[in-house]
């Protein structure tokens, strides 16, 4: 991939740069772990850098959809347990090695894996998972919270938390059952199996089962489709809809006029009532 030219992907000599690739090309962000040697198991810098790139992308007007993914054989093993606890969140303190204070678990997973999936979920802009491989724990969350997902047809989504004794973490709990329903979602959580991308897609987690060889050109076709869309009407549309779910309809339907009050504002809502009078292709600009 290419940066863009009106925005070079700046270089940097910080480490964490390797470990997850950044560039902005056609108006879209790219971010892609890689850990291929460890499955793409998220460092706790990793997550930081992660959510780092969501916010900008989220704050830049030149970037207008997102796009995750990653190298090798595997999308996402989770969270790195060699790093620390499975949230991967920061050190409690200065305190004896191995000591655990009440609250410390909730605080790290506050600040570590709700932090990330919580970053997917806000982000402004639309955010596509290219899964090119297993998606496990944390990182099947990670998949799933985004707005649309695309998967190679080797790809597997394990609710890997039981295997190892542990309450899904990362926002799993709230985030299945929302897209599958409550008995699939303890189905796949209560026995932790693999499920195939073409089983996600039968149930509705994926949007779309691809050939490896063609998961980065449809995650691209994708991305630059809505690139080009209108980006604000898009960003109040995610959030309307990721709102739905949690809010009764007198509240929904006062949030959707909010939202067309807002979007009658932008340029782009204005360019695409007047193409649609003047019987033309619209011509958006993200603003």
């Amino acid at each position: 991939m290419t940066s863009s030219p009106e925005k070079p992907a700046e270089k940097s000599a910080d480490p964490v740069d390797s470990l997850v690739l950044h560039a902005t090309d056609n108006h879209v962000s790219w971010i892609t772990l890689n850990r291929p040697e460890a499955l793409n198991a998220i460092t706790p810098d990793q997550r930081e850098r992660l959510i780092q790139h969501l916010s900008h992308a989220s704050s830049d007007p030149d970037v207008r959809a997102v796009v995750i993914t990653a190298t090798g054989r595997g999308f996402c093993a989770g969270a790195d347990l060699r790093g620390g606890p499975s949230t991967g969140g920061p050190p409690a303190g200065e305190r004896v090695a191995g000591e655990r204070v009440a609250g410390d678990v909730a605080r790290m997973i506050r600040l570590g894996a709700q932090r990330l999936i919580g970053a997917v979920l806000d982000c402004e802009k639309p955010v596509i998972a290219a899964v090119n491989g297993t998606a496990a724990g944390l990182g099947a969350h990670l998949a799933l919270a985004c707005d649309l997902v695309l998967a190679a047809d080797s790809a597997k989504f394990i609710e890997v938390f039981v295997r190892r004794g542990l309450v899904p973490d990362g926002g799993g709990a709230y985030l299945l059952p929302r897209l599958i329903g409550p008995q699939r979602a303890k189905e796949l959580m209560f026995f932790g199996d693999a499920l195939t991308a073409a089983d996600a897609a039968r149930l509705g987690l994926v949007n779309r089962v691809v050939p490896p060889d063609d998961l980065e050109k449809t995650a691209r076709d994708w991305a630059e489709r809505l690139a080009t869309g209108p980006t604000r009407a898009l960003a109040l549309t995610k959030q309307l809809v990721n709102a739905s779910l949690d809010t009764d309809r007198t509240t929904a339907f006062a949030a959707e006029a909010a939202a067309q009050e807002i979007n009658m504002t932008t340029t782009d809502a204005n360019e695409g009532v007047a193409a649609f009078t003047e019987r033309r292709t619209p011509h958006y600009q993200g603003r």
